[in-house]
């Protein structure tokens, strides 16, 4: 963060000193709501939780080096006590951001935020200083921490925003007013809590709403492959740039294969010229992605050489989002478990069925672990048995669902489709499934783990590889991303 004074934050979130002896004192240090990670100059951010409440950790907080804390009462330490700690939050950040020379872009969709997240950051860091969106942390509460991590040294402040409602990205942008908008498609997530694909188009689309006009340097980068989202360019003063497989789009991806162990080759055609990329990341999917942080860095001034290049050695930043392992037996772990709806389902069962050529050329089998998608509504039934007839279709070997009614759906759908034998498993919960699987599994075979991120199958993928949990995903135990 840049440094401000006590004095500075106070006025900047329309708070009032307490315990404070010298409001001249400046903040030096990171803005955190974990006291854990407190360093000295930082700022602690007082919330209280449903099962914790931070302004209890408000003394431990200073005592390890906080200069203040913000907070809703008085603490008994040095603190800026507030009406509303999240809007104050808020408040700080857009402070911040006001004072920065940073080109600030927001990323929004159904599925793939994340993944075009890494990847962008990737790209534009090799141009310049840039703070991205660590994980998911995307929300009001996360996305301010992100911003406040940017100094004066940062150029590009790359934010992931989601939406669990009409009006989240418009309060977003509110805090972090970007410059450039991406709005990468809109699916199925979270269905059941919008109503509808309309409603969450609309929701996504509040994006590209609150762009600068084109003459004031905005620039709406939208997917043309996705009807949804290139109708967006009627919402949205700012100059459109499009993106995809589409002839219509500027940027845009020709001959489109995959290599054997499921990763994407193309030629990235841009208005400056084409390149060839092959991508590190697994699955067909991760072109859109890779097209959409191609037009992204294009437009902030990346040749298309560097493009490509960049794209072609960029990771995965974020954890548990196709994660290959390969163990010494020649057993191959994918883990997709972070979070699962029924476009990124589909994509990585055609991520798996991509690599299931070799490995069966090797004698060795593919295995999909599934468990429920969340928040479906209504939909949940079809989405579900949807699943597990596409897992049949592309000669998935062994279909194991895991959990209960959602997991039921799944088997039945493959049933269904002609998965009568022992193709397909429905097991109880993840410790059966890794039972199942370290009784079955052989070397040659290739394991996807996919679900939602509340029925934590990652313990699945994690067993089979040997690795123990991680501890954290980039913020404390319980916060959610949106969507």
């Amino acid at each position: 963060m840049i440094p401000l004074t006590l004095a500075e934050v106070a006025r900047a979130v329309g708070g009032s000193t307490h315990d404070i002896p010298d409001s001249s004192v400046q903040v030096t240090g990171p803005v955190v709501k974990d006291s854990r990670e407190v360093v000295p100059g930082a700022l602690f951010v007082a919330f209280a939780g449903e099962r914790v409440d931070g302004h209890d950790y408000a003394a431990k907080a200073v005592a390890d080096g906080a200069v203040a804390v913000l907070a809703a009462h008085p603490v008994g330490v040095p603190a800026i006590v507030v009406d509303d700690v999240q809007a104050a939050l808020g408040a700080l950040a857009k402070h911040v951001i006001e004072h920065l020379g940073a080109t600030v872009v927001a990323l929004t969709g159904s599925a793939g935020k994340t993944s075009t997240k890494d990847l962008l950051a990737q790209l534009l860091a090799k141009a310049a200083p840039t703070v991205w969106t660590p994980g998911s942390l995307n929300n009001e509460i996360g996305l301010p921490l992100t911003a406040l991590t940017a100094d004066q040294g940062t150029r590009h402040l790359v934010l992931e925003m989601g939406a669990r409602g009409i009006g989240h990205i418009r309060y977003l942008t509110g805090l972090t007013p970007p410059r450039i908008g991406l709005v990468l498609n809109v699916g199925s997530a979270h269905i059941g809590e919008f109503g509808g694909r309309e409603q969450i188009a609309q929701a996504k689309g509040e994006l590209v709403e609150a762009l600068p006009a084109a003459a004031d340097g905005g620039i709406a980068v939208l997917n043309a492959d996705d009807p949804l989202v290139s109708a967006m360019r009627t919402r949205t003063r700012a100059r459109v740039v499009l993106f995809g497989e589409s002839e219509q789009a500027e940027v845009r991806a020709e001959n489109v294969r995959l290599n054997d162990r499921g990763q994407a080759i193309f030629s990235l055609r841009t208005p400056s010229g084409c390149a060839d990329v092959t991508l590190r990341l697994y699955g067909e999917h991760h072109v859109s992605n890779a097209l959409a942080a191609a037009a992204v860095a294009g437009e902030l001034g990346m040749p298309v050489g560097e493009i490509a290049s960049a794209l072609s050695t960029a990771g995965s930043l974020s954890h548990w989002r196709m994660e290959v392992t390969e163990r010494p037996d020649g057993v191959t772990v994918v883990n997709d478990a972070y979070n699962a709806n029924p476009e990124s389902m589909r994509a990585a069962l055609r991520a798996l069925a991509a690599m299931g050529g070799p490995a069966r050329a090797r004698g060795g089998r593919t295995w999909a672990v599934l468990g429920k998608m969340a928040e479906l509504g209504e939909q949940a039934l079809t989405e579900h048995d949807a699943v597990g007839r596409l897992a049949v279709r592309l000669n998935v070997s062994k279909l194991v669902a895991v959990g209960g009614v959602e997991a039921a759906w799944l088997q039945m759908g493959a049933y269904n489709e002609g998965s009568w034998g022992e193709e397909s498993v429905h097991v109880s919960d993840a410790e059966a499934a890794v039972d199942l699987l370290r009784a079955e599994v052989r070397p040659g075979d290739v394991v996807l783990v996919k679900a939602s991120r509340s029925v934590g199958l990652e313990s699945v993928a994690l067993a089979l590889i040997g690795a123990a949990p991680r501890g954290g995903l980039g913020g404390t135990a319980g916060e959610g991303a949106a969507r």
